[in-house]
């Protein structure tokens, strides 16, 4: 368990560099083309919407075919698109890009899957916790990357670079996949018999993994408000380019990390998982509210971390919580569904935040988050209290 473990977290830190070195930059990009705040936000969206359609199927055919497979694939996708957006030159082909890479981003849900399959149930918290870090290290490393390699100045930022350096890392992390990262079910190995369930009949079936999906959904929300209006918002309201932009939400992701990497490994046994995803909701909106309402420097800074330490503590306990919602032979397909609660709201947020931006100022997407957000709190508690009943029934 612990080497395949360490080799997925290497795997997950080098996928996910790639993609955090583009993402404070592409608003940059659009804005460069002439694109309005409001227009800006959706081409972040149109890569969520695609992975929205795509992502169950992933899953399920992860569970079919065995997840070194689907992780190479979507790999060879991402370098695709990495491509396209360095050489983009105007806001069709960024789009393009975008959409692209949505349609091949299996790999999220088949990693998810490949941690609950090498994992014992009392241990799987720690290990979604533990990819969930590896997640959010490449992401947080890659958006200063990212920064550092485009510039100081907005006007001037080079975008080639960072995308080829994006495109690297999804080679790198195939050859890894291919020689270093063990299988974990056989290909092929589900039962004939098993039911193909498509997401939203997933959801019908079962009423707990409803709940955790729709507090995920308020709380992806308000995380990818954030992501997508930031940039924006900094280059308006403080003057920052790209390089500063990524320092900052580097400052805001640390402590996500601290809490993945190991600080939920510790609490998550104490406090059990519901409540410790209640308490990582509290944080978050405590941390919108902050940048919302704050009108200094110094409170951007408090609140990104807030929403750090309240990200880290949800995620991978409402993970766990997802998890045990399945059989072996289907939790690529279960964790295909709940991971398309975050997809759908990584399409909602892109596309209503630029709007509510310009409609209701500045500081209104995070106000708006946090009042999205807030009631995750009560739908994990009720979600907490369906698998304590359970597990006392059985």
């Amino acid at each position: 368990m612990r080497r395949q473990l360490a080799a997925l977290f290497t795997f997950c830190v080098i996928d996910t560099l790639g993609f955090g070195i583009l993402i404070p930059l592409i608003p940059y990009m659009a804005h460069r083309f002439g694109v309005a705040p409001q227009y800006i936000t959706p081409v972040l969206g149109s890569y969520s919407l695609c992975q929205l359609i795509a992502a169950p199927l992933w899953g399920r055919l992860s569970d079919r075919f065995g997840r070194r497979p689907i992780l190479m694939s979507s790999l060879g996708g991402a370098f695709l698109s990495y491509v396209l957006l360095g050489l983009s030159q105007n806001i069709w082909s960024l789009l393009a890009s975008r959409m692209l890479a949505g349609l091949m981003a299996g790999n999220i849900a088949a990693a998810f899957a490949y941690a609950s399959d090498v994992s014992p149930p009392e241990k799987r918290a720690g290990a979604l916790g533990l990819i969930g870090a590896a997640i959010g290290i490449g992401f947080t490393l890659g958006q200063p990357v990212g920064g550092l390699l485009a510039g100081r100045d907005a006007a001037s930022a080079n975008f080639l670079l960072p995308a080829l350096v994006s495109a690297g890392t999804s080679l790198l992390a195939i050859l890894l996949v291919r020689f270093v990262l063990p299988e974990s079910r056989g290909a092929g190995s589900a039962p004939a018999e098993a039911p193909r369930r498509g997401a939203s009949r997933l959801l019908r079936e079962r009423p707990t993994l409803a709940l955790l999906s729709g507090a995920t959904l308020a709380v992806i929300y308000s995380q990818a408000t954030l992501e997508s209006i930031f940039a924006i918002w900094a280059l308006h309201r403080y003057g920052f380019g790209p390089r500063t932009v990524g320092l900052l939400l580097l400052v805001g992701a640390i402590p996500a990390l601290l809490m993945q990497g190991g600080v939920v490994r510790i609490l998550a046994p104490r406090l059990g998982e519901a409540r410790l995803a209640m308490c990582g909701v509290l944080l978050y909106v405590a941390g919108l509210l902050l940048l919302g309402l704050s009108p200094a420097i110094a409170g951007t800074v408090a609140g990104l971390v807030l929403c750090g330490f309240g990200l880290g503590a949800y995620t991978p306990s409402a993970s766990a919580l997802a998890s045990r919602q399945s059989a072996p032979h289907e939790r690529g397909a279960v964790m295909g569904a709940y991971i398309a609660s975050s997809s759908l709201a990584r399409v909602i947020g892109p596309f209503t935040s630029g709007l509510i931006y310009v409609l209701l100022g500045s500081g209104a997407p995070f106000l708006v988050g946090a009042c999205v957000t807030l009631p995750a709190a009560w739908l994990v508690h009720r979600a907490g209290a369906a698998v304590l009943a359970t597990a006392q029934r059985s």
